[in-house]
């Protein structure tokens, strides 16, 4: 079947290519080495030159003046999907393929300004990873924003498109840092990572083992990445124990994803349903740890690493309890009348996804700003409680506690203090 795919795709590829007019990549280039030099410059060096794959094979036949520029086709995924296609049908099973999605799905995405959104110079820089439809590529294009149409550019930046760029950990070093999700901070300061770099330097013989964030996430190529906690870190069927099934639902609740009063699972559930964001059923969860753990034994005992793996499900657990006891506090509060319901709230009660909102003047349109002990709230579970988990499974002995552990404990006290102080204000 691989054997057949290939030769379908050279067929497609000659076909395109003797639909191209003669000389028109000669022109392009001679063009573009003035206006644009750089994107010369890598094309040239990438394997599409040296494959022939010129600048109509992307781009398309209609553009040939500086006036006309906007007729220049953007390729999306499908476009490389002509030539690519085995990688093509494994992002389209992976995470990175819901990126877009999952943010426009968060309520608080579309109270941002538009340049750090759609302009892809702050949360939509990275989730432009995904598959847009069609309606979506038109209104980023009505906007002017129509260099984010494509996924693979991501990781294989234009127009080298280099498979080594992409096996090369800091290509995802550009996206998985910073404030909610530090991985390569994690990993960078890890055994893991020191030996990485030691290795790059020429202090470990060229033999020795070194695990990138490939090694793990995208094994042998793969496009299809999953984790078994995923990014928020709740999962389902709820554990066994009691207090860490009631903990469990207080944070669901919290997202939005069961009605506070109810324990009724809201909307807000299909919608993490429809991006994967959290897996909800012992078997799909189970599957990516079988993984993981498979990965771990190329250099670890089986034991070593699954008492690891195991130790990591239950510092979440005990964040967890931390967690839920924060929340229950400020519940308490929005029942109580002390904190009004923001405007675009589910519930009245607290509401994660609102990740965001500081003090912007999108809230004062509206309503009171969100009030300081849920911006609290919030960084406790977006900032520390993602270090004190994602830190132990990726090894780093000093985010899961000081940056994680210990700021969570600091969290859960400052809060607990302001409800103290709110209350007494309260009944003056």
């Amino acid at each position: 079947m691989k054997t057949r795919a290939f030769f379908l795709s050279v067929f497609s590829l000659l076909l395109l290519l003797a639909a191209a007019p003669a000389g028109a990549a000669d022109k392009c280039i001679e063009c573009h080495t003035t206006v644009s030099p750089g994107q010369v410059q890598d094309w040239q060096a990438s394997m599409h030159a040296d494959n022939d794959v010129t600048c109509s094979i992307c781009h398309g036949t209609k553009h040939t003046t500086a006036e006309d520029y906007r007729k220049a086709e953007l390729p999306s995924e499908r476009v490389c999907a002509s030539c690519h296609e085995e990688q093509f049908n494994s992002f389209q099973k992976g995470k990175h393929n819901f990126g877009w999605t999952s943010l426009n799905a968060i309520p608080a995405t579309h109270m941002a300004p538009d340049e750090l959104i759609e302009g892809g110079r702050g949360c939509g820089g990275c989730h432009n990873m995904g598959i847009k439809t069609e309606q979506q590529k038109t209104a980023q294009r009505e906007k002017g924003y129509r260099y984010q149409t494509n996924s693979c550019d991501e990781c294989h930046t234009r127009h080298t498109f280099s498979k080594k760029e992409a096996s090369n950990p800091r290509a995802c070093q550009q996206c998985h840092m910073g404030y909610d999700h530090p991985q390569w901070e994690m990993w960078s300061s890890s055994k893991h990572g020191e030996r990485y770099f030691a290795k790059l330097a020429g202090d470990l013989p060229k033999d020795a083992v070194a695990p990138t964030c490939q090694t793990c996430h995208l094994p042998d190529g793969t496009h299809e990445n999953s984790t078994a906690w995923g990014f928020l870190g709740v999962r389902l069927p709820l554990p066994a124990d009691k207090q860490q099934a009631a903990d469990r639902v207080t944070i669901l609740k919290a997202l939005g994803v069961l009605d506070p009063e109810t324990g009724k699972p809201t909307a807000i559930l299909d919608a993490v349903k429809a991006v994967k964001m959290a897996k909800l059923d012992q078997a799909s969860w189970q599957k990516e740890r079988d993984k993981m753990l498979k990965t771990c034994t190329q250099c670890h005992a089986e034991d070593y690493a699954r008492k690891q793996l195991e130790m990591g499900d239950a510092i979440l657990a005990k964040a967890d309890r931390l967690m839920a006891e924060a929340i229950e506090t400020v519940a308490a509060l929005y029942k109580d009348g002390i904190i009004r319901k923001p405007a675009g709230y589910p519930h009245n009660y607290p509401f994660l996804l609102t990740f965001m909102h500081t003090n912007g003047a999108a809230w004062d349109q509206d309503l009171d700003k969100l009030s300081y002990i849920d911006q609290l709230l919030v960084q406790m579970y977006m900032k520390h409680r993602m270090r004190a988990y994602q830190a132990f499974f990726h090894v780093n002995p000093d985010y899961a506690y000081w940056y994680g552990w210990n700021m969570m404990t600091e969290d859960l006290g400052e809060i607990k203090a302001l409800a103290k102080t709110m209350r007494a204000e309260q009944k003056k």
